[in-house]
């Protein structure tokens, strides 16, 4: 029984066979209606779906990869897909949409075959694989992608004409499917285009100065008011990880993951070279070499970049991320909006830290010029000179370096109005309070050498028998160098008010105004 029911089977697939194939040819919609049922109640949906594969869909596939070999055009790749996958579908329509249309008909019985999967997908794929290897390589990025969006535009395509949203599950869960789809090594194309867009920023970054950019580089697409090609590369490497011709959107979280980390990469740059700065060599972070050369007028352009890019990734970025993933749940867009915004931030949390650097270069300057202070002792000390009448010299340069950094034309450009206020307040307060300092210590010091001097002149006179209570109406020496730092002060006043900061609201003012002025004096600060 096993050799006729053997036999039986055997002569039952070849004539239906010879049948569904003649049906085929003639597009006889009842003969493959008959050819279907008759496979499916016999269990042999497998039959039917590769006769379809090899009568219809091979020789049309054949047909048009002939085409594409004898009629090459220059400038075209050979392994590229889109144009292959439009002659598929174009042929699909004219020669399997009876089929297709046949075996998805509703209540028909026939949803047990796969023709879209095991007949049309699986000699796509055998095709592609045979003539066009190389389609499938992300080693150039460019084409991998090209390839890899008309390759799910042609399994939309195959979706389309699922009937239901039940029948594109199952045909996504089919092995041919899922075999298709592992073909595309997403995660290596990530990997490369990673190092393309980091290391584009990371080569920027390790410049050994800040590099202004010139003013004919600026265009439409990117913001005209960077100043820094270090900023410039950060932004277009943001903008890269969400271009058309760079994004895929099941690697979505990865370019989000990577968009932050860029952000990151340019907060530490900058973080790591004002410790480098303060610390006076780079140590062990290279790429900090910039901070250490850099002038203070050189941070104004990193303060304005850093204020454009805040504004960019909270407006016109994060918009354009959001309308690209905005097909994903209103969860996941609230992450991600919190995390650029989170990431925005971060570099304006660098601000604060680059105005005291700003500010300590700028009072380091004036402190230089208010060390001639000492010379103030040896100009009255012990040698009868007449008391002063005019300030010092050094009063003048003391303020000079803020002066200059404010009207220079970087500050009058890029430095907003508040920055400049806090900078100037904050500068003048640091320099008034060592200038205080300096100017206490120089009088207490004066005023315990007289004390001492004058201990010394009274024993003398002691033992030579003079008379102690001899008073010299001459003005002691501690007195004129009081009254030459009085005169400094009220000098330097003014030099802030021309400025526009009130001395008398500075702390560290009023006490040295008290250490030297004169007790008719005392009592307001006028100059």
């Amino acid at each position: 029984m096993d050799k006729r029911i053997q036999s039986a089977n055997l002569l039952l697939d070849a004539s239906l066979g010879r049948c569904f194939i003649d049906a085929l040819e003639h597009q006889d919609a009842n003969a493959i209606y008959n050819c279907l049922r008759a496979y499916a109640a016999i269990d042999n949906t497998t039959g039917a779906e590769e006769i379809f594969r090899t009568t219809i869909i091979s020789p049309l596939i054949q047909q048009i990869t002939h085409n594409s070999s004898s009629d090459v055009v220059i400038g075209t790749s050979e392994d590229e897909l889109e144009e292959y996958y439009q002659q598929i579908m174009t042929l699909i329509d004219r020669d399997c949409k009876f089929l297709l249309e046949i075996s998805s008909s509703a209540n028909s019985g026939l949803h047990v075959f796969n023709f879209l999967g095991n007949s049309i997908l699986k000699e796509v794929l055998s095709t592609i694989q045979k003539g066009k290897p190389g389609a499938f390589s992300p080693g150039k990025p460019a084409k991998f992608l090209k390839n890899y969006k008309a390759s799910l535009t042609f399994l939309c395509y195959l979706e389309g004409h699922c009937p239901s949203g039940s029948s594109v599950s199952k045909f996504r869960s089919e092995a041919i499917y899922v075999e298709f789809m592992k073909l595309w090594n997403v995660g290596v194309y990530f990997s490369l285009r990673f190092h393309e867009i980091a290391g584009a920023l990371d080569s920027a970054l390790m410049m050994a100065a800040l590099t202004p950019l010139q003013n004919s580089h600026s265009d439409g697409n990117i913001s005209p008011e960077l100043t820094l090609k270090q900023s410039l590369t950060l932004l277009e490497s943001l903008r890269a990880c969400w271009r058309e011709d760079v994004l895929i959107m099941s690697c979505s979280d990865k370019f989000l993951r990577l968009s932050l980390q860029l952000i990151a990469r340019y907060s530490t740059w900058l973080s790591s070279g004002l410790k480098a700065r303060k610390a006076g060599n780079t140590g062990s972070n290279p790429g900090a070499e910039w901070a250490i050369s850099a002038v203070p007028e050189d941070f104004i352009y990193v303060m304005h970049d850093i204020d454009c890019l805040v504004t960019e990734i909270g407006s016109n970025y994060l918009e354009s991320v959001l309308r690209l993933l905005s097909s994903s749940a209103v969860e996941v867009l609230d992450l991600v909006k919190r995390s650029i915004l989170q990431g925005g931030n971060i570099l304006k949390d660098m601000i604060p830290l680059i105005m005291n650097t700003v500010r300590e270069s700028l009072v380091e300057k004036s402190v230089e010029d208010l060390r001639q202070l000492k010379g103030i002792t040896a100009t009255y000390r012990m040698t009868n000179k007449p008391p002063p009448t005019r300030h010092s010299p050094y009063v003048s340069g003391v303020l000079r370096p803020m002066k200059v950094f404010l009207e220079g034309e970087r500050a009058t450009k890029y430095l907003t109005k508040d920055a400049r206020n806090e900078l100037l307040l904050r500068a003048t307060e640091e320099i008034t309070d060592r200038y205080y300092d300096l100017a206490s210590d120089l009088v207490n010091v004066a005023r315990k050498t007289e004390s001492s001097l004058q201990r010394i002149r009274q024993g003398a006179q002691r033992r030579a028998g003079a008379s102690s209570d001899v008073s010299d109406n001459n003005i002691s020496d501690t007195d004129k160098i009081c009254m030459q730092l009085f005169l400094d002060i009220q000098e330097y006043g003014r030099n802030l008010a021309a400025l526009g900061v009130s001395a008398s609201n500075i702390a560290s003012y009023r006490s040295l105004w008290q250490c030297v002025a004169p007790p008719d004096r005392q009592v307001s600060i006028s100059f």
